[in-house]
């Protein structure tokens, strides 16, 4: 009897190392897979499992999925804009964008050798040995969940504020008050769930030309606003890249400028969302990790220049963030009045709205995968798929659902609810730390072995995860640190205790009754699946 063949159906057991031969915890030898004869399913079976999805997204949709830039732009510039002035919009977005390339190649590397829903998760239990696999797959799975629902939650509720500021711009008598922003943030996370719960192929027409509206947008935005603004009234170079302002309170200016990186790294985080549909996309193993590594550069040097022409056009800067509290529309609005700025307006929450989407269609193929390996205490009721849209829409609703309790934060505070911004990244960027870190502390260790896919940087790898590293570790700090003095329960950073409350939660929950039921990813290929493959993995 073979070692595949001691293990039964379904989700019985992870499958065993043999032979150099991939498991959902291992990756077989170290040749790398050509890129000219990658078979999808082949791949993943080899990897340990079998797609309960179908593939509709090509290259265009997931690169369409992958990118995200002018609404979060206009979510989040305000912030460095206070904090720190124009010189923090400026600077600490093309520090930011810079150094996040070594993010998106590192992760768009382990993407690109387990192109499967669980994405990074999954990465991370196979990249340790067999004694670590449960605890390090619980640790990442629940960060990487934790950070997905904080980026779905405080991009909605974004988009929510963005909305009503539009209408405080039509109406000057109006007044945004908390319970209006969270009604239309529940509802608009209603419409995204029920989008969501369509079938792929109707997610893969609606993802398809959104990368045309997300650059189109913010070109248009970029010359409408040259265009419309007198050149005695453009602020010059030697203003935008200097001119600093402390509007955190702390005693150091330099801490101010860079509170400025909220905005980059959020706009910049969720690197990993074309991983989790993998499985619902062809040759996935090309297609995922190039589509986070163009995103990336294009996201990096258009939102630079987007963030340049902002400053330059922004009139007095002290007079904004204007009424609509959003100093991204008060320029718009400066500039190209209120006809101009609405139209222009409505396309940018248009951008944010396909964000949502992506984002929770993302958020709910992790907790999909997180269910199907049985991490959950749920029975695999988050893991089932609907059989009539062939998606996991019980996952859908949950992401939903725990997205509006984090909106509920609102009514305690709205700095908790600015905390859910930070959180966002970062609980997504410690999640990305872990496989990387993972890979080159055990590499060479005869129960881990990474076999390389099509995106590989070879001996600059180590060099480039090295960068990461450091990097991830100094921006979390700057995220997680109070952006106003003195400290006030109003005016505390609550990203860093709540992220640790719910990972010691979770931790205590592993160690009370977890670890007697989740033993690390499992396969769900079947026993005639497993023998099927054997002769190819030998």
């Amino acid at each position: 009897m073979s070692d595949l063949e001691k293990y039964g159906e379904g989700n019985e057991a992870p499958l065993p190392h043999l032979n150099g031969a991939a498991t959902p915890m291992e990756g077989g030898n170290h040749t790398s897979i050509d890129k000219d004869s990658i078979d999808d399913e082949a791949l993943l079976a080899k990897l340990g499992y079998k797609s309960e999805f179908i593939r509709e997204f090509g290259n265009l949709e997931t690169f369409s999925f992958a990118m995200s830039m002018t609404a979060s732009i206009a979510t989040t510039f305000t912030t460095p804009l206070t904090y720190g002035g124009v010189a923090s919009v400026v600077w600490c977005w093309l520090a930011g964008s810079i150094m996040n390339i070594s993010l998106g190649a590192s992760i768009a590397e382990i993407v690109s050798a387990y192109p499967t829903a669980g994405g990074l998760y999954t990465a991370s239990a196979a990249l340790v040995p067999r004694t670590w696999r449960p605890m390090v797959g619980w640790v990442t799975g629940y960060l990487n969940i934790l950070g997905q629902v904080a980026g779905v939650a405080s991009t909605e509720w974004g988009l929510s504020g963005m909305i009503l500021g539009a209408v405080v711009i039509c109406r000057e008598t109006y007044v945004i008050e908390v319970w209006h922003q969270f009604l239309l943030f529940c509802a608009l996370l209603v419409m995204h769930g029920i989008l969501n719960s369509m079938p792929t192929a109707g997610l893969a027409r609606l993802t398809r030309y959104f990368v045309f509206i997300n650059i189109g947008s913010a070109l248009i935005i970029i010359i409408t606003l040259l265009a419309c603004t007198p050149r005695s009234e453009m602020h010059p170079g030697s203003y935008i890249f200097t001119e600093t302002i402390n509007g955190t309170g702390w005693p150091s200016n330099g801490l101010a400028v860079m509170m400025g990186l909220l905005s980059v790294q959020w706009t910049m985080t969720d690197y990993d969302a074309a991983a989790h549909i993998s499985e619902e996309v062809h040759r996935a193993a090309i297609a995922a990790p190039v589509a986070i590594f163009v995103a990336v550069l294009n996201t990096g040097f258009i939102g630079w220049i987007l963030n340049i022409v902002l400053c330059v056009t922004a009139g007095e800067v002290a007079n904004l963030p204007g009424p609509s509290g959003n100093a991204f529309l008060g320029i718009m609005y400066l500039r190209m009045g209120k006809a101009g700025s609405m139209v222009l307006w409505s396309f940018v929450c248009l951008v944010a709205a396909f964000t949502v989407q992506t984002a929770l269609q993302a958020n709910s193929r992790t907790v999909f995968a997180f269910s199907r390996d049985g991490a959950f205490p749920d029975r695999g009721l988050f893991g089932r798929m609907n059989k009539t849209t062939k998606t996991p829409v019980i996952a859908v609703w949950v992401v939903v659902a725990i997205s509006v309790l984090m909106g509920v934060l609102s009514f305690a505070s709205l700095t908790a609810v600015n905390a859910i911004f930070s959180m966002c990244a970062v609980a997504l960027d410690l999640s990305y730390l872990i496989p990387v870190v993972c890979r080159r502390i055990f590499d060479g260790h005869p129960e881990v072995k990474f076999t390389p896919g099509p995106f590989y940087m070879r001996k600059w790898g180590l060099y480039v995860n090295i960068v990461m590293t450091l990097w991830t570790l100094f921006e979390v700090t700057i995220l997680a640190f109070p952006a106003s003095y003195p400290l006030t329960w109003n005016t505390f950073n609550y990203s860093a205790p709540i992220t640790g409350a719910v990972m010691a939660l979770s931790l205590i929950w592993y160690f009370a009754a977890g670890r007697k039921y989740y033993d690390g990813p499992k396969s769900n290929l079947s026993t005639e699946q497993k023998v099927a493959i054997q002769p190819e993995l030998e």
